[in-house]
């Protein structure tokens, strides 16, 4: 099948560019313009494997508005805050006929990709797979060859004969997709994973393996998976794992499959780039709002990831020169 991903980004590079190596016919969309000029310039993308073996493969990228290609699947893996811009620029060239997978953090793309494809033809995904984006054109997957896993499932629970298709060739390409009949369930699996790892480790700049090795990592952890969870329960939706799995899993995934691996959400903030946390803490907290129910934890977070945004953008020489200022006004004006 011809595949066509949107968001050339860390994860959309490693999706496609994975599946391009397994012999599918791969097109990548974006609209970050030193995105699409570099890998123009150099004719094709730097992919390294935990920051080894650097190698040049050659993809095709375009922005959305000179785009003519006609993918049966559409893989899309923008930022939540970018993804209703990508969006409308892309419409014109999507069809009924086309599929569309989102492995996505957070929440809130189904209801937008819901704008465009009906939900027969909506499979959403969580991706246990790291990956970095160094920069412009220059990709790094971290992990093994075959690392990391992932869980999809349809939007309407009813696997078709495209869906398993679909899972057969991401397969082949080494994602390890696991099927589920359980979509919102597949969906916030990984936002309750997100929410203890992405935020945590963004919050004191450390990688995933630091953060597991800390004395208080547990209790931390399952204080964010029990809140989350008892908000899921609230809601009526029932999570892959139970609460003691989905600590295991954080755990797993900590000390053995990426340990040496910066959450996106560290990959944001270090970028000064906006956060996804409203997405994930705030949604968690948002959701149990609707069932009289206070994850506080997961707002207090959210609250902290911004206060640390706006830190970073913070402009301390104009502020400290500013209150200088004022105070030779002041004594001034008592003289």
């Amino acid at each position: 099948m011809k595949y066509t991903v949107l968001g050339a980004g860390a994860m959309g590079l490693r999706y496609g560019v994975l599946l391009q190596q397994a012999g599918y016919d791969v097109d990548f969309v974006d609209t970050w313009e030193p995105q699409v000029n570099t890998i123009r310039e150099q004719n094709g993308v730097y992919v390294s494997r935990d920051g080894q073996n650097k190698q040049l493969v050659p993809v095709n990228i375009y922005f959305p508005e000179e785009y003519q290609g006609d993918p049966d699947v559409l893989i899309v893996f923008t930022k939540q805050y970018g993804l209703a811009d990508m969006l409308e620029r892309c419409s014109r060239f999507f069809n009924d006929r086309q599929y569309v997978v989102s492995c996505m953090n957070g929440m809130d793309h189904i209801e937008k990709l819901n704008e465009y494809f009906a939900k027969e033809k909506v499979l959403g995904g969580t991706a246990l797979i790291g990956t970095v984006l160094n920069g412009p054109g220059d990709v790094d997957f971290i992990g093994k060859k075959g690392a990391g896993s992932m869980n999809i499932a349809n939007e309407t629970e009813k696997p078709d004969e495209m869906t398993h298709k679909i899972v057969d060739e991401f397969q082949s390409a080494n994602l390890n997709p696991n099927l589920t009949t359980n979509f919102l369930g597949t969906l916030m699996a990984k936002v309750v994973f997100n929410s203890v790892i992405n935020t945590l480790c963004t919050m004191f700049e450390i990688r995933m393996g630091e953060y597991i090795q800390s004395p208080v990592a547990e209790k931390l952890g399952r204080q964010l998976v029990d809140e989350a969870f008892d908000v899921c329960e609230r809601a009526g939706i029932t999570l892959l794992n139970t609460r003691d799995e989905e600590m295991e899993s954080i755990r797993f995934v900590s000390e053995v499959g990426n340990p040496l691996h910066f959450p996106s959400m560290y990959q944001d903030m270090s970028k000064n780039r906006p956060t996804e946390v409203d997405y994930i803490n705030g949604y968690i907290y948002e959701l149990g709002t609707k069932y009289n129910y206070e994850a506080k934890t997961h707002d207090f977070l959210r609250n902290l990831v911004h206060l640390a945004e706006f830190s970073k953008r913070f402009d301390v020489e104009a502020f400290v020169n500013s209150v200088v200022a004022d105070d030779k006004q002041t004594v001034a004006e008592s003289n």
